[in-house]
């Protein structure tokens, strides 16, 4: 540092790297550390997280970091993630680019000059764990070429671990086997997708590490059976969470961890041969129960529920799905037992109806989110008890609830302290099966401006502060009074498909509106979005497949809504140039555009785009056949801050493959 050099002199080591630790973005902490080479080495050593993704040459970029990093506690090996194949002077290792989805190809092989990608083996965690072998928590996730043999490496050299998370990596018992004797101090395992295994590896990892275990994850393991969770039942007694994916797992299994693991705080549970009587076993032995999860136990009954309900009085969060033999008597049991219940979400099983929904809302007065999904059988009456007994439900979720029309929803808004003296109440409902009527009452509701937020064909619908939402889906919308005083409420019933008519009621009302979703709403047009443009000022929006939508709508929201930073317009066929040019003139914070199967949008209108939207981070454009290699380099050197560009391989030239080639993601054809 030039001049009088203040800080270094008067700040020692320590509380140096004590500010850099409470540093959590990475950008920052690299900035510190170009600023000298005190600094630098400093930040180095206070380093205690690593992430890497896969790499042109892992075994060498762990040699790096090994070297660079001294004080490593945490190691994160994720090879669905990709890093730049250029290791440089000061390689990233945390910064990695996420693939936006599995599907999208990695390059191997190609034209001279690139690098093949490779994953971690075992020679590369071998390096890891002679480097780091203070690590405490170890992330390998899908590691398809690390074996029991780089696994072993790393428990002898790192006795301290405390996490290990090996999903999707074929390791075999042997490997296990080393974590169990080496490993003392073990809590956390993950062992999905660890096809490798079996009940040997398992029950020596009992033996050795069982009493710190904590938490245990099991699925998709064809060979791990009863056995291993006998094994878990006798010497894992400090087991609180155990999560179960499994068709060769039975009531045996399931009985031994519920008499041998008393402490058991969360059980999630996808096993089709477990009944209730391994749930009864759950029920008497494990009181201190705070989450269950059951999904597609055919043999589940009220029986089983019942169980849960009388003895795990301290559970607070249960999810029921595709559980088909439950009725209301089990949710009864439940609303009877479980006072402290805060979350409920019954999926698809069909024999719960209205009674057993009441029960919930009459008995657990402390539940803040309550999930309907594929209910058909519960009505009006079960919300209207939710809406009068739960003072403090803050979310909402309808799906498919054919039996549910507009009372139920409104009688959620009779009591005005059930609004306005608690937080922000949101509702989400998918293919309602009737309109419902939506109004905003200005006094007796002191209701704060409506806010709009997006989950696709999700709809939400609710007031207050900057949390609260609405979101259109295949909702009919009514108007809302805007007149102050006692308002008159508004009945006028809409068809069930959304149109112009109730978005231009949104955008004349609803004037903090900031993020807004119609996604495929095909009676949505131009007319809908100069409305929002001229009442709102939206920071995301996204119109894609609402096919009515062209240049006017989307000219009328780069005019009215400058600070829009995220636009989705895919599948838009009525959409060209000249919407990209009031885009780019209008909207200069755009940080994310996707452009996809828009067949009218052409180099020109993306030139005029990137021009000014300098910020741009990510941009997809596949399928838009007027986009060419020269558009695709144009958006690539425009934007210094391009992270990601989602195109067609054969648009991108060698040239912008050798200037850009980490942030381009290819869409895979050979699925």
């Amino acid at each position: 540092m030039r001049g009088h050099d203040r800080i270094n002199r008067c700040l020692p080591d320590e509380l140096v790297m004590e500010i850099f630790r409470r540093l959590d973005a990475k950008p920052s902490r690299d900035a510190c550390s170009l600023v000298c080479k005190r600094w630098l080495r400093l930040e180095r050593v206070s380093r205690s997280t690593i992430r890497i993704g896969a790499s042109g040459s892992p075994e060498h970029f762990v040699k790096l970091i090994t070297r660079r990093f001294v004080n490593v506690r945490t190691v994160h090996v994720d090879e669905r993630l990709s890093l730049p194949a250029q290791l440089g002077r000061r390689p990233s290792v945390e910064s990695i680019r996420p693939l936006p989805n599995l599907r999208y190809a990695k390059e191997k092989g190609g034209s001279e000059g690139e690098l093949e990608t490779s994953y971690i083996s075992d020679a590369g965690l071998t390096v890891l764990g002679e480097g780091f072998s203070k690590l405490e928590k170890l992330s390998l996730i899908w590691c398809n070429n690390v074996s029991s043999m780089g696994l072993v490496s790393v428990a002898q050299k790192c006795r301290l671990l405390k996490s290990l998370d090996l999903q999707g990596c074929y390791v075999g018992d042997p490997g296990i086997a080393a974590v169990g004797q080496c490993c003392k101090q073990l809590e956390d395992l993950n062992l999905r997708f660890c096809e490798g295994l079996s009940d040997m590896g398992v029950v020596e990892l009992a033996l050795g590490c069982g009493k710190s275990l904590k938490s245990l994850g099991v699925a998709a393991c064809a060979k791990i059976t009863d056995i291993s969770l006998e094994a878990v039942g006798l010497h894992c007694t400090s087991l609180e969470t155990l999560s179960l994916d499994s068709e060769f797992i039975s009531n045996k299994g399931l009985l031994a961890v519920a008499k041998g693991c008393p402490l058991l705080k969360v059980l999630k549970l996808q096993c089709i041969n477990v009944t209730d009587e391994a749930l009864a076993a759950v029920g008497t032995c494990c009181l201190s129960l705070e989450m269950l999860a059951v999904c597609s136990l055919q043999k589940f009954t009220d029986m089983g529920l019942r169980a849960i309900g009388n003895g795990c009085k301290k559970l607070k969060s249960l999810t029921l799905s595709d559980c088909y033999l439950l009725s209301d008597k089990g949710l009864e049991a439940i609303a009877s037992g479980c006072k402290e219940l805060t979350h409920l979400e019954v999926n698809g099983c069909h024999n719960i109806g209205t009674m057993g929904v009441e029960s919930i809302g009459k008995s657990c007065q402390q539940l803040t989110e309550l999930a309907l999904l594929f209910c058909q059988k519960i009505g009006n009456n079960a919300l209207l008890e939710v809406g009068r007994g739960c003072k403090f439900l803050q979310a909402l979720h309808l799906v498919d609830c054919s039996s549910i029309g507009d009372e139920g929803p409104n009688s959620l808004y009779e009591k005005p302290v059930s609004v306005a003296a608690n937080p922000p109440l949101s509702l989400e409902i998918y293919r309602f099966s009737s309109t419902a009527q939506l109004y905003r009452e200005t006094t007796s509701f002191e209701l704060t401006p409506l806010i709009v937020i997006s989950l696709g064909d999700l709809s939400i619908w609710g007031w207050g502060g900057s949390a609260g939402g609405l979101c259109i889906g295949d909702l009919g919308i009514s108007n809302w009074p805007t007149r102050g005083g006692n308002t008159e409420m508004m009945r006028e019933v809409h068809d069930t498909w959304i149109g112009n008519k109730g978005i231009v009621a949104i955008g004349e009302h609803c004037k903090s509106l900031t993020d807004l979703s119609l996604r495929f709403c095909d009676r949505v047009g131009d007319e809908a979005l100069v409305a929002i443009g001229q009442g709102c000022s939206l920071y995301h929006l996204n119109v894609s497949g609402c096919h009515q939508i062209g240049d006017a709508g989307i000219t009328a929201i780069a005019r009215g809504c400058p600070q829009l930073i995220s636009l989705d317009v895919s599948v838009l066929q009525n959409l060209g140039d000249m919407a990209m040019v009031e885009l780019g003139e209008g909207c200069p914070l755009l940080k994310e555009v996707l452009l996809s199967h828009c067949h009218h949008i052409t180099d020109v209108g993306i030139t005029h785009l990137v021009t000014n939207c300098t910020l741009l981070e990510s941009c997809h454009m596949v399928y838009c056949p007027g986009i060419t290699a020269a558009g695709v380099a144009t958006v690539v050197s425009s934007c210094p801050n391009i992270k990601k560009v989602l195109v067609e391989k054969w648009k991108v030239s060698q040239r912008t493959k050798r200037r850009a080639g980490s942030v381009i993601s290819y869409l895979c054809m050979d699925l």
